[in-house]
């Protein structure tokens, strides 16, 4: 969860750092302060597109950096969607910064190594969940409807089962269609194959003998030549004066003994001379001009040399040639067996797709009846007594690896009016709502830790706002945050952390500062929203809240279920 907000230079606001809680976190402060600011700072953070015009005057360039920490369940939760983005979480934590130079130009690190903006952006979809005037919603995507419908449903053996039974069903067909396509390609060619494959087995090539031919064909070529260099070799060799080297040699040795050793050289040399002169009278006696052999040979490596020209350039090459030709023959003879085989095979893995289907369109069915109930059921403590969801299930003209219809969450929000797809419901307070109560009822389900409520109190007050306070304790408990940007005090007295964002003056420019309130600073804050922070009603009106507030935090960390973490004292 975010830790710590750190923005520089960004239109009213020089230099804020915001400490974070696990919890419900909320910020306040007289309207035009900039609390909203704030909001938009974090959106920058975390991927949204910005403008030049945000730079603080006098400023060369607006700086966000936020810090994230996980505990044990959302850290495995995320590494593998952080791996697949080349993102590694260093010990639980990471650190984001984005910068938004005065020209308009904008970058972006993780953890010190740069990112592209795209990527800064998937990663504040995993990290954050923006609910108000801003469009970073994850709930709005309709894959993410559907996901969450099908984890509130229970349904992840059927998901599972659909994903596999639709892979396996379009292998299946994948190797049927590119079996038939070969066999196609297989028989409009055999002829040509079968001619290739008894050309190749009648020349019955070996590797290595166009090289053979190659030396004997230039040996019976120049056998006359050959045969008489050979015969001068020997001739050559018998007088080489080696008997006129014997001589001196003993006379040297009569007088120096010690050249003993030459004697054996000299030994080695008769030898060497006597076997060469033995080589060279048999190669020239068996070397002769055969006229009908040269023939024979040039004859094949003509015969060679056309078979490396159609199917080399090399022997092994038309040897593989060979090969391939008898496969692909081969196959002509399995191809119908085997497409039978397949053919069974898929219609199986049709069948089991299909039941695979209907498991998770039943669970889809009576989870989306269970979603819609509950969140009605939430609706009206938070404002909206009219207000109707439902879960609209179309199906697809085919199955797809993530089931057989589109999901779509539904939302009718004032009687008498349409219900229309989530996504396309104004922007503003209700939305901000009705977000929150899916939130309370998709909590135990949704796996992005942080939450933010911009406009969440937008046209309510009195109890709804004291109910709207109590939903946000719900979903911000079991390790997760919330944090919120609200007016009114029945929101306020149930923050875990109370932030307030205060204007005045530096250097001359209105100058945005956020300071941490407890104790009297926060009684004195909660008075102020109710109406006059120095008014002593208001005060005792504003520590009656808070006491309120913590002791039904009390009472709900002491409720054995559901589970919820007890507030710390405010």
């Amino acid at each position: 969860m975010l830790t710590e907000l750190r923005v520089r230079d960004l239109a009213v606001i020089a230099d804020v750092t915001l400490p974070f809680q696990p919890g419900l976190n909320v910020l306040t402060g007289e309207t035009g302060a900039g609390k909203s600011m704030l909001v938009d700072a974090l959106s920058l953070l975390l991927g949204e597109r910005a403008s030049a015009d945000i730079v603080r005057p006098g400023a060369e360039k607006t700086i966000v950096e936020g810090a994230f920490e996980f505990g044990a369940a959302v850290h495995r939760h995320l590494l593998t969607p952080f791996a697949e983005l080349g993102v590694e979480l260093e010990e639980g934590r990471l650190v984001l910064k984005r910068e938004v130079l005065r020209e308009g130009k904008s970058r972006a690190w993780v953890n010190g190594s740069p990112v592209t903006i795209g990527v800064l952006s998937e990663i504040g979809g995993l990290l954050v969940d923006l609910h108000g005037q801003h469009e970073t919603q994850s709930l709005l995507r309709p894959d993410a409807q559907r996901d969450m419908l099908d984890a509130y449903a229970d349904a992840d053996v059927e998901r599972v089962a659909v994903r596999d039974a639709h892979a396996r069903l379009k292998d299946l067909e994948q190797r049927e269609a590119e079996l038939t396509t070969r066999q196609a390609e297989v028989r409009k060619k055999a002829d040509y194959l079968r001619h290739v494959l008894q050309e190749i087995e009648r020349a019955k090539p070996k590797v290595g003998e166009d090289e053979a031919l190659d030396v004997e064909a230039k040996r019976l070529t120049h056998a006359e030549e050959l045969g008489r260099l050979a015969r001068e070799l020997e001739e050559a060799v018998d007088a080489s004066g080696l008997t006129k080297a014997q001589k001196i040699l003993a006379s040297l040795l009569r007088v120096d003994p010690s050249l003993g050793k030459w004697q054996e050289l000299l030994d080695a040399a008769f030898a060497g001379a006597a076997e060469l002169a033995q080589a060279a009278r048999a190669y020239a006696s068996d070397i002769e001009p055969d006229p009908e052999r040269l023939n024979a040979v040039e004859q094949r490596r003509d015969l060679l040399f056309r078979l490396q020209q159609k199917h080399g350039p090399t022997i092994p090459d038309v040897l593989a040639a060979r090969d391939t030709a008898a496969r692909e023959l081969e196959l002509l003879d399995t191809a119908d067996l085997d497409l039978r085989t397949i053919a069974s095979d898929r219609e199986q893995a049709a069948a089991e797709f299909r039941r695979a289907v209907e498991a998770l369109t039943a669970k889809r069915i009576a989870g989306g009846k269970k979603l819609s109930r509950a969140v009605n059921k939430v609706l009206p403590t938070l404002g909206m007594p009219e207000g109707r969801f439902a879960v609209s299930q179309s199906p697809l003209p085919t199955p797809r690896s993530d089931g057989a219809e589109t999901v779509v969450f539904d939302v009718k929000l004032n009687e008498g009016l349409e219900a229309r797809p989530l996504a396309r419901v104004a922007s503003g307070g209700e939305l901000s709502r009705l977000m929150l109560a899916l939130k309370v009822v998709l909590a135990a389900h949704d796996v992005v830790p942080t939450l933010v409520f911009d406009e969440v109190d937008q046209g309510i007050g009195g109890e709804v706002g004291g109910r709207v306070g109590e939903a946000l304790v719900d979903v911000s408990r079991e390790g997760r945050q919330a944090l919120v940007i609200t007016h009114l005090p029945q929101i306020a007295v149930h923050a875990d952390q109370h932030l307030v964002v205060a204007k005045g003056k530096k250097g001359g420019l209105a100058t945005s500062d956020v300071a941490v309130a407890d104790g009297d600073n926060r009684v004195k804050e909660i008075a102020r929203m109710l109406g006059d922070a120095d008014m002593a009603t208001a005060r005792r009106h504003a520590v009656e809240l808070l006491r309120t507030a913590n002791e039904k935090s009390a009472s709900q960390s002491e409720t054995p279920s559901p589970p919820a973490r007890a507030h710390p004292p405010r």
